[in-house]
């Protein structure tokens, strides 16, 4: 099976505001400030394709049939902790979106991906599943909660993510092929701590201040 095109979210704000996310000395708050930006600007890329349903308006001139975002159909899947950086800005664009968490945890010797939440909306067969982590490095923690995400049989699966690296879109594309991935940057590689290099640190750390 082809893989799912991964797509760069390449516009010059996402860019921009990118680039001062990762300086080392941008504050907690800055940090925090920028991240949700980026995510209302993603957010228009994400949905491009997103179900519309027709409703009866009426103008100052006459009754018309217009389209209208169904939202009620989509999920925001956050990854837990680092994705509810993300959820903020998106529910801005699409704020009639259910949402749905999985908590997984990195086990730092194995960095394989422990669950220890998941809690999703009813009726997952009908709706439109976007899932939300910054950061997609080994990619353990994406090919797990899409794994799980799956065996609520949602209509469709899309992985947004802030940053990229090589090996964990490999990951991803191996284990799900269907699923495609959009992001704003793929970085050179993993360091030996399974980091993203250059990267920005660890983006839960600093959206929470907690290191």
């Amino acid at each position: 099976m082809e893989p799912a095109p991964v797509h760069l979210v390449s516009h010059p704000l996402v860019q921009h505001k990118l680039t001062l996310m990762r300086e080392k000395d941008r504050s907690t708050n800055s940090f925090r400030r920028l991240l949700h930006e980026i995510s209302v600007l993603m957010a228009y890329e994400v949905t491009r394709e997103m179900p519309m349903r027709m409703v009866e308006i009426e103008t100052p001139l006459e009754k018309m049939s217009s389209p209208v975002i169904d939202g009620r159909k989509t999920v925001f899947v956050v990854i837990m902790r680092a994705g509810s950086g993300f959820l903020d800005g998106m529910l801005e664009v699409v704020p009639g979106a259910r949402v749905g968490h999985i908590g997984l945890y990195r086990d730092p010797k194995t960095l394989v991906a422990v669950e220890y939440y998941f809690k999703m909306p009813h009726g997952m067969h009908e709706r439109d599943a976007i899932v939300l982590d910054p950061m997609l490095a080994t990619g353990n923690s994406a090919v797990a909660a899409v794994e799980r995400l799956k065996e609520t049989q949602p209509k469709s699966i899309r992985f947004v993510c802030l940053l990229a690296a090589p090996e964990g879109i490999a990951n991803m594309q191996r284990h799900h092929p269907d699923v495609p991935i959009y992001t704003a940057a793929i970085d050179r590689q993993l360091d030996s701590h399974g980091y993203i290099v250059p990267g920005l640190g660890d983006a839960g750390d600093r959206i929470f201040g907690t290191k």
